[in-house]
């Protein structure tokens, strides 16, 4: 049981770092036991200069030549229950986009959206020496500082949406006795203000063993089609309203240091989209276990 727990807390300490700027879930297939949880501290910066527009790729971003968007996040779980498990997850972010002389406020900075969800395991089960666990997932997003987001091309660099997001997935989690995991989840996030809703899913496949946690990973979203697109008829310069799909890549690492304390290390980029930048991340933090 403690074997399984260290793989569950190793697996928290990297998830705020794996779901950079909220493209990939903040869910895992590990459930973390009752009164265990992870604190973790972590630094992002990524950079974009080409944007999935409709109907090509272009080499501009609209207004700014190039965004820069650099952020701190902290992310805590905790184990109600060994099937029970709270998730809370806060990021500080600064938006700055390269101007081209329009006269533009050309940087946006503030807490954007706290994220809170409840995770549970609904069914396990043995598959040969494998063990597969089916989750279920409730969460909402909403903004926790007063942000803006509002009609006007400069607010393409704005750090969020201001929407409220509720969302709920369910998770199918594969664990071998070698460390080796395959996890995918899939779910629905119905949003305000606006926002398109989206279907959402992840797909993760990696080793968590005691010295060592990595995965890669790739996070889709798919947007209603009753959004709109960038500079296409019925855009309003209001930048939320549009369909923002995508799929990105990465992948993402936690090494313990010192008794409960790791540090964590990913990289990801988005390579397919619509209405949003063509972005590279790199991440690094420290997470203290318990």
């Amino acid at each position: 049981m403690q074997y399984s727990y260290t793989f569950s807390l190793l697996f928290s300490a990297v998830l705020l770092l794996s779901g950079q700027a909220q493209a990939q879930s903040l869910v895992s297939g590990f459930m973390v036991g009752k009164g265990h949880g992870s604190v973790s501290f972590t630094g992002t910066a990524e950079r974009y200069k080409s944007v999935y527009l409709v109907p090509e790729k272009v080499s501009e971003v609209p207004v700014f030549q190039e965004i820069k968007v650099s952020s701190v996040s902290v992310y805590a779980n905790y184990g109600i229950s060994d099937k029970v498990e709270a998730v809370l997850s806060l990021p500080y972010i600064r938006s700055e986009g390269k101007g081209n002389g329009q006269g533009f406020v050309n940087s946006r900075s503030g807490l954007q959206d706290v994220s809170g969800l409840v995770k549970f395991k609904a069914y396990s089960t043995t598959v040969g020496n494998n063990v597969l666990d089916l989750l279920g997932v409730v969460g909402v997003t909403t903004p926790a500082s007063n942000y803006k987001s509002d009609k006007g091309l400069e607010y393409i660099i704005a750090i969020g949406n201001r929407a409220t997001k509720f969302n709920t997935q369910g998770v199918a989690h594969l664990k071998t006795p070698s460390g080796v995991f395959v996890t995918g989840q899939a779910g629905y996030s119905a949003r305000t203000n606006r926002v398109p809703n989206a279907f959402i899913g992840d797909a993760k496949v990696g080793y968590a063993g005691l010295k060592l946690y990595a995965e890669a990973w790739v996070s889709v979203q798919n947007s209603s089609s009753k959004g709109t697109d960038i500079l296409q008829p019925g855009f309003d310069l209001y930048f939320p309203a549009t369909r923002v799909n995508f799929t990105r890549l990465g992948a993402s690492l936690f090494r313990p240091v010192a008794k409960g304390v790791g540090v964590v290390l990913g990289a990801s980029q988005y390579v397919s989209g619509r209405n949003l930048g063509k972005s590279t991340a790199v991440s690094a933090g420290v997470s203290y276990n318990y």
